[in-house]
């Protein structure tokens, strides 16, 4: 997306999170969220650190609370869970309203502080983020995509049905195809030279042709190693790591073609966040 789409999509996104937060049940907040471990208001709590730390980045300050936890962690190694585990500690005692109107605040001023960059820095710059440097506008994409999967993940707590619509899901597929090479090392696997074609339907489908190697495009000629097609909202929450592969594949919502092994292999690995 250019800059201004991203940005308005990061708006409407902020918006849509609200209006969930809006018409949840009251009760709900106190009750298990989707995500292991978490009542739903713990899901909240955990965007409101990150987009805080977030909005300190963009407007060129120290992230406080990100910069407190590395700095405890002394020689041991970065861990996101954890960094995630003690933002939410430390608001567990935080009436709920407090902890809704702290990330809305966050939010907000994120949002804000990205519409200042200049045009001509868009594509350059960069924070250091949870994971190592990021691009400024793949900050922004990433902020979207957990805004709109823990969106999810408190609907599913609360029983609402979920929230389709396009921008959101497009950029969390697109977020997890651009990481593949990524997420793939990470598992230990590497496929240089090797490519992957998506083409899905529906709200937030589209079609991407992406190498699997570090940084490498593939010709335009170049006829893909594997296929994934199918409907995009399941594919969303399989990357988003919220239900298996393997659900859709059997549905005939998914489906898989050419190096049908290595399409599966993208499909267990595949991770729209760090």
């Amino acid at each position: 997306m250019r800059r201004q789409e991203l940005l308005a999509a990061a708006r409407a996104e902020r918006e849509g999170l609200g209006r969930t937060i809006q018409y949840f049940p009251p009760e709900a907040w106190e009750q298990p969220s989707a995500c292991p471990g978490w009542w739903n208001r713990d899901v909240i709590a955990h965007l409101e650190a990150q987009d805080t730390a977030a909005a300190q980045l963009l407007a060129g300050e120290e992230p406080v609370e990100l910069e407190a936890y590395r700095r405890s962690l002394g020689d041991r190694p970065f861990s996101v869970d954890g960094f995630n585990d003690v933002a939410v500690a430390r608001r567990a005692e935080l009436p709920v309203r407090e902890v809704l109107l702290r990330w809305g605040r966050a939010a907000d001023a994120l949002l804000a502080y990205a519409a200042r960059i200049p045009e001509e820095e868009w594509a350059t710059r960069r924070v250091p983020w949870l994971a190592g440097e990021i691009a400024v506008r793949y900050l922004i994409q990433s902020r979207v995509v957990e805004w709109w999967v823990h969106g999810e993940d408190i609907r599913a707590g609360a029983g609402m049905p979920p929230r389709i619509e396009h921008p959101p899901i497009h950029l969390t597929i697109d977020l997890a195809i651009r990481m593949l090479p990524w997420a793939l090392g990470r598992a230990g696997l590497a496929f240089p030279g090797r490519s992957v074609l998506v083409d899905l339907e529906g709200a937030g489908g589209g079609t991407w042709h992406w190498g699997l190697g570090v940084r490498e495009i593939p010709p335009e000629d170049k006829k893909p190693d594997a296929f994934i097609q199918g409907r995009a909202y399941p594919f969303a929450l399989v990357a988003a790591r919220r239900a298996p592969a393997e659900r859709f594949l059997d549905d005939g919502n998914l489906v898989v073609g050419g190096d049908e092994e290595l399409a599966l292999t993208i499909l267990e690995h595949i991770r729209a966040y760090p």
